[in-house]
């Protein structure tokens, strides 16, 4: 899977822990369904550092789509609600 980074770019996450990476990214979308943005921002730091540490950076030259996009790191609150989807910004592993 495929995931880019607004701003940063693609990462390939399809060796990362996927337990660990929606876990991340619940907790993302927990938080803006309180409408906290402190912890939001919080959580989406550490999707944020998780991907870009763990996921594998993709070449510029890759002409494939992102499976997510997850907004960049100091992203509002309001701007990060408008990439949610039902599931997160990652889709749940079938």
């Amino acid at each position: 899977m495929i995931i880019r980074i607004m701003g940063e770019g693609q990462f390939d996450i399809a060796d990362v822990d996927q337990n660990l990476l929606q876990k991340y990214d619940n907790q993302v979308e927990d938080a803006v369904n309180a409408t906290d943005e402190e912890a939001a921002r919080k959580a989406l730091h550490a999707l944020h550092d998780y991907v870009v540490g763990h996921g594998k950076p993709v070449s510029d030259d890759y002409l494939g789509t992102s499976e997510a996009v997850v907004p960049f790191v100091d992203a509002t609150l309001e701007e990060i609600t408008e990439l949610l989807t039902g599931e997160g910004f990652i889709p749940d592993p079938a």
